[in-house]
């Protein structure tokens, strides 16, 4: 393998190659792919297996449930945005402006939650598979755009709407006015 000259000052970005090249596809493909499991799982199966829960368990996949469909929105807006770079459709500045409403970092109750060992294990496998995908995005966001570069620019004031906010992202991915 070629190290990269001393003199050229240089450093290759593994995740920036890999983002905006071909490779790009697989982890577009994994991750929509990804997002359409958990909607037909939490739309058919998982609302059956919810009924058969405990109060406890039940409240518990409630709040574990928007907690990955939130983790899965953030991560496919992100997608969503590099493809956009890739295929010429938006600037690398753009994206940066854009992704700046992206949140990286939806955390999840884990097993130390009341109630979580009585979760369907295909929904646990959901939550898993979301926080692993949600961690490499996370650590290839850092190392294209910096670490921190998520930055919260609204005032302490009034909060936009989140769900707003992800459809203006898909608005602008697809160029949509």
């Amino acid at each position: 393998m070629n190290e990269p000259s001393k003199g050229s000052g240089k450093t290759v970005k593994l995740a920036e190659r890999r983002v905006f090249s071909h490779s790009f596809k697989p982890l577009y493909q994994e991750g929509m792919g990804l997002v359409e499991q958990a909607a037909e799982y939490l739309d058919g199966k998982g609302r059956a297996e919810a009924k058969k829960l405990s109060r406890l368990a039940a409240t518990l996949y409630a709040a574990e449930s928007m907690r990955l469909t939130t983790r899965l929105m953030q991560v496919a807006s992100w997608l969503l945005l590099q493809r956009a770079a890739n295929s010429g459709e938006m600037t690398r500045d753009q994206v940066a402006s854009e992704k700046s409403k992206v949140r990286l970092d939806t955390a999840s109750a884990h097993d130390e939650a009341a109630g979580w060992a009585e979760l369907p294990e295909e929904f646990l496998d959901l939550v898993t598979r979301s926080l692993r995908l949600q961690a490499l995005v996370r650590r290839m966001d850092d190392e294209i755009y910096g670490a921190g570069a998520v930055v919260d620019m609204q005032p302490m004031g009034r909060r936009p709407n989140p769900v707003s906010d992800q459809i203006s992202l898909l608005n602008t991915a697809f160029a949509r006015n």
